[in-house]
Order: structure tokens, then sequence, then C-alpha cells
């Protein structure tokens, strides 16, 4: 394989390496905005509930039970790193709400790397473009140069 086709081959690989990185960014971006959309579940049904109120707790494996609420005033929200903590109905729901600024955060940082991403792909591209057509001036280049010496072994 000539170094032409070398040079394509691993632009192509390069390429595909970062399609698949791209990919799974925006896996996350989607892993990221679902939790942002149960959190506002949350802070609506926070904001909505009162104490009386009967909900339905899930259990796991897709049960549920139901259950009134004792006291709205006592919201047990997760802190991150396997800790929780008993907020007031407001306090829960700031608390969501610092979670969603910080999700937000993290998605235009991932956005902002998958736009450098998508840079870096446009001049690969460009790359391989450019190193396609020096490979065909060349070919074109060898046909002519062949063709001139089939030329002068007729003389």
């Amino acid at each position: 394989m000539g170094g032409g086709q070398q040079q394509l081959q691993q632009l192509s690989q390069e390429l595909q390496a970062i399609d698949e990185e791209i990919e799974s960014l925006e896996g996350e971006i989607d892993d990221l905005t679902t939790e942002k959309q149960e959190i506002d579940e949350a802070i609506e049904a926070i904001e909505t509930l009162e104490t009386g109120s009967t909900v339905q707790v899930p259990l796991g494996g897709d049960a549920y039970l139901r259950a009134e609420v004792q006291d709205i005033d006592e919201i047990i929200v997760s802190l991150g790193g396997n800790y929780a903590a008993e907020q007031s109905q407001g306090d829960a729901v700031e608390s969501l709400k610092r979670k969603q600024d910080l999700l937000d955060e993290n998605i235009a940082t991932i956005r902002g790397e998958i736009e450098e991403l998508e840079e870096e792909s446009e001049e690969i591209e460009q790359q391989a473009m450019e190193a396609q057509q020096q490979m065909q001036q060349q070919q074109m280049q060898q046909m002519q140069q062949m063709q001139g010496e089939d030329g002068d072994d007729d003389e």
C-alpha cells in the first residue's frame, strides 16, 4: 500500500474514532437530559403535594405501594455520594434546582467538547480530500510519464 493510501486509511480511522466519541457524548447528554426531566417531575410533585396526599411509592420491579404523605416538610433528598438529608418542601425544591443547574453546566461542557470534535473532524476530512487529490495528481503524472515512455519506444 502506498504512502497516500496509508495516510487516507489513518485519517479514516481518526474520523471513525471521533464519530464514536461524539456518539458517546451525545448519549451522555441524553442521560443528563433524562435526569433533568426526572428532577422536573420531582419538583412539580413536591410543589403540588400536601400533607395527607396519597401517592404511589415505587418498591422496585415495577411494583408500587399507595401511601399517605405524613408531612410534606419531611422530604429526603439525595446529596450525592450515597448521602441524603431530610429537608423542608422549599429546601428540597432549592436542592433539586441546584442539581439541575449542575446538570445544565455538564451538558454545556459536553456540547463544547462535541463542537471541538466536530471541528477536528472537519479538519481531518479536509486533509483526506487534499491527500486524495494529491494521489490522483500523482497517478495522472505517472500515467502521462508512461505514455510518454511508450511514445519514445516507437521512435
